[in-house]
């Protein structure tokens, strides 16, 4: 979903969509309308890359209002229509069909787009991105305008809900839209994501209309899937749905404590160390997620990354820290820096890390901070 909200939240679009008359195409054929654009003026279709920089597709140039785009796509997939001398970009899902478009150069996020039903589906899922960016830019104006603990309290309560609801909204508008491509569209995109539930998108794959699943892309997309089971299978044990590797290691007072004495109904396991940065400034947020679900069944096991050959003396900092950041979960360290064998057997690259275990040790999620480290207890524990 992440490659869609990047989309999204650089267009903030409302695209008017409107069905066409069906005529069967070999390509595309784009019909358009362009009041009070000059002659000469060019028009582009952009796809983004992974790094959302657009690239160049097809160009057409405004003669007497209007313009024309002819070709053939591989596959449905998201395009921009983009006007020199107009700011912003228009996005619609492109496919070897009819469209029309009438460009508003005043404010291209009114261009309307008539074609494919797909694209009614874009535009609903943007109109509720944009809702929730609207909730989300009022609570964050409530933060920034209230020193009350206990109306910053409710605002927190009330993010850390619109990021569940969030989390929800992409899988929502693909059962909204089994019989034509944006469902198709929304999981290729959501593939791309590096945290993508592969199982959960397979499942809602194989429930969409037959004709849809047998497209080139839906086919193009259940090889993908398989794929990117094979690759995250060979990634190791660490994954999303594994079972979490068990260890045993020493607290600061050198006893051996495990994991398997560690769960809880939801168990964390933190990776952080008293000289990273990052982690000590993500502490406060986990000892308010750990205060407030503790007693719903939340554990946390931190383990520490210190033993840097520049830290004069680990140990010391590692409780030092412990203490400073009021962190009252277990602790257990090799101090051995990212040569611990903790981090090798959780393939430990970067620090903060952190897996989060259903009761029976099973890895559920992994690298949330923030609020949504808190929407995923949440959603666990209530």
């Amino acid at each position: 979903m992440k490659k869609l909200v990047t989309i999204f939240v650089l267009c903030l679009l409302v695209i008017g969509c409107k069905t066409e008359e069906k005529t069967p195409l070999d390509g595309y054929r784009i019909t358009g309308e362009a009041p009070g654009i000059y002659n000469g003026m060019r028009i582009y279709l952009q796809i983004a890359d992974q790094k959302n920089r657009k690239i160049n597709k097809d160009t057409a140039i405004v003669m007497n209002e209007k313009f024309m785009f002819e070709g053939k796509t591989d596959k449905p997939e998201i395009w921009f229509l983009n006007i020199t001398g107009v700011n912003g970009s228009m996005p619609f899902i492109i496919e070897n069909d009819l469209y029309k478009i009438i460009v508003d150069k005043d404010k291209i996020d009114n261009t309307s787009i008539m074609g494919p039903k797909a694209n009614e589906s874009l535009k609903a899922y943007f109109n509720d991105l944009k809702e929730l960016a609207n909730r989300r830019i009022k609570l964050m104006g409530q933060l920034r305008t209230t020193a009350d603990d206990s109306v910053r309290e409710t605002v927190n309560n009330e993010m850390v809900n619109l990021n569940i609801e969030q989390s929800k909204i992409l899988f929502r508008h693909i059962e909204q839209n089994k019989d034509n491509s944006a469902s198709l569209v929304f999981i290729d995109n959501e593939l791309s994501g590096k945290e993508a539930d592969i199982d959960k998108l397979n499942t809602i794959l194989k429930t969409l209309d037959n004709t849809i699943q047998k497209s080139s892309l839906g086919k193009e997309i259940e090889n993908k899937i398989q794929q990117l089971k094979k690759l995250k299978a060979a990634e190791g044990a660490t994954e999303i749905g594994s079972m979490a590797p068990q260890f045993s290691a020493p607290t600061p007072d050198g006893t051996q404590l495990s994991l398997k004495e560690s769960l809880g109904k939801v168990t964390v396991i933190d990776f952080w160390a008293a000289w990273c940065g990052p982690c000590r400034r993500e502490n406060p947020n986990v000892v308010k997620v750990y205060n407030k679900y503790h007693s719903k069944g939340l554990e946390i096991i931190g383990v520490s990354l210190d033993g840097s050959s520049r830290q004069k003396d680990p140990k010391d900092a590692w409780i030092k820290a412990i203490e400073q950041d009021q962190l009252t979960w277990n602790q257990v360290s090799n101090l051995s820096y990212f040569n611990d064998p903790v981090a090798r057997a959780y393939n430990i690259k970067s620090i903060p890390a952190t897996f989060i275990l259903d009761e029976t040790g099973k890895i559920v999620a992994k690298n949330l901070r923030g609020a949504a480290l808190e929407a995923k207890i949440a959603e666990l524990l209530n």
